[in-house]
């Protein structure tokens, strides 16, 4: 294209964490620029925080109703392109309905609603309209995670037995929704986060990217859920057995008061001929483990990669690749297809990808089937969507 594609914000503002990641991420490639937002459901911060990003006035908008009539009534070389909706969960559905149904194009951050049922009304809504939509699964941009799906789906793993995902987090502890932390707030109340705290927070992370990497889906799961933190209204612990439908089995942990630790993703993966492990907090390395031969230590960068990992690397081997350039993988990614199908051609979606509804079904479906085998007595629950 010979220009770049116009963004709005729905949420984000200057009170906001993940906001400034979004467009930090969007902003990388110069591929996108930010031409309006509702960015806070109070009318000051959206105002202070419009002005703040130098939008231009009128398009500054109080809410996301007001931005998404308006938006459609202007011209099409001035309108937005597509929106990114950066709420907190319960303000996920609406905003995301109304933008389709207006014709934007979404960005939405994970989970994709704060229930199955809206997921699924969701997707229906993509499929009438034919819009795109990306949902923010950051880790699956990682370079290395491209190349251990690469691998996988290459067969060099035989086929696969065991997976093992754990996210460990600690800034939950202690019962910071009483202590001013906004964000613990509304992750810990059910009207505004949805039915399980920590695996709708994290744990949906973690069942995401063993299902990308592995490029198998889970079919039966026991969940156990715990409230570590007295006086918390919704899990801040739990642990998941997995069943695959290729008949491997898994283990997902998900905890946010393990104290001390940061953000720690990591996962392994097992197959009749070797194993590999990435970790998020030494995103560039990936470890290939064989059954018969030393094991091999890939990083990104170098030339020997796949074409998916190589699509999204940024810059040469030894210069640390992080969450910013994950994100932004996932921007370049979208506004490539994006741009592709405005211009009427197409990308190659082998190496161009992103997560879709179809991954936020899934991630919604993880969340209740979680949470149904937690209150099960009979604990093993077939995984239905």
């Amino acid at each position: 294209m010979n220009r770049k594609l116009r963004m709005g914000m729905i949420g984000g503002g200057l009170d906001a964490f993940i906001g400034a990641i979004h467009r930090l991420a969007a902003n990388m490639d110069g591929k996108i620029e930010l031409v309006c937002g509702a960015l806070s459901i109070n009318e000051e911060i959206a105002i202070k925080s419009g002005k703040a990003l130098f939008l231009n006035e009128d398009r500054i908008y109080k809410n996301y109703e007001e931005m998404l009539e308006k938006e459609a009534a202007l011209p099409a070389d001035q309108r937005m392109d597509f929106v990114t909706i950066v709420t907190p969960n319960f303000a996920h559905f609406a905003p995301a309905m109304k933008a389709l149904e207006k014709g934007f194009h979404v960005v939405i951050e994970k989970p994709i609603t704060l229930s199955l049922e809206e997921a699924k009304q969701l997707k229906a809504k993509v499929e009438e309209t034919g819009l795109i939509l990306c949902l923010t699964h950051t880790y699956t941009g990682y370079p290395m995670v491209k190349e251990a799906k690469d691998l996988i789906a290459k067969g060099e793993l035989g086929k696969i037995r065991k997976v093992f995902v754990e996210y460990r987090q600690g800034w939950l502890s202690r019962l910071s929704e009483r202590e001013g932390n906004a964000g613990a707030a509304w992750r810990t109340d059910a009207k505004k986060s949805g039915k399980s705290g920590v695996m709708g927070d994290i744990g949906t992370h973690a069942f995401n990217l063993a299902e990308y990497i592995s490029g198998l889906q889970v079919s039966e799961l026991c969940a156990d859920l715990n409230v570590v933190v007295d006086g918390r209204a919704l899990d801040d612990d739990g642990a998941v057995l997995l069943r695959f439908n290729n008949g491997a089995s898994g283990v997902l942990m998900a905890t946010q008061v393990a104290a001390g630790e940061e953000n720690n993703l990591s996962i392994r993966i097992y197959g009749e001929q070797g194993g590999i492990e990435w970790q998020q907090q030494e995103p560039n390395t990936l470890l290939v483990k064989w059954y018969d031969k030393p094991m091999e230590v890939r990083r990104a960068g170098q030339g020997y990669l796949s074409a998916i990992a190589k699509q999204n690397t940024r810059t040469p081997g030894g210069h640390p690749e992080g969450y910013l350039e994950a994100f932004a993988n996932l921007y370049r990614n979208f506004t490539q297809t994006l741009a592709a199908r405005m211009e009427g051609g197409s990308v190659d979606a082998s190496v161009v990808e992103f997560p879709s509804v179809n991954e936020g079904i899934r991630g919604m479906a993880f969340i209740e089937n979680v949470v149904r085998s937690n209150e099960s007595g009979e604990k093993w629950v077939s995984y239905t969507i």
